[in-house]
């Protein structure tokens, strides 16, 4: 099965902003989750809506909507802003 990929602006503002190491690495983490949705060490957010995946030091902050079979990516960024 199969998931859409939408990614918010502000997400890919925070996507261009990164080291080109870690925006491959990011970008390759991105197009697994219309795959799998909830990967391995993918957790829910207890304080706000959504899940989050890690890659090293940076986070994925997304939304799954089952129902209509997409993912939005509504964050991109270091573990130290993204939650903010």
């Amino acid at each position: 099965m199969s998931y859409k990929l939408f990614i918010l602006r502000r997400a890919q503002k925070e996507l261009s902003k990164l080291p080109e190491d870690i925006y491959e690495k990011i970008k390759q983490e991105i197009f697994k989750l219309s795959q799998n949705p909830q990967p391995i060490g993918a957790k829910k957010l207890i304080n706000r809506e959504g899940w989050r995946i890690k890659i090293g030091n940076y986070r994925i902050i997304y939304e799954i909507d089952k129902d209509n079979q997409t993912i939005t990516i509504l964050h991109i960024g270091h573990r130290k802003d993204v939650y903010r």
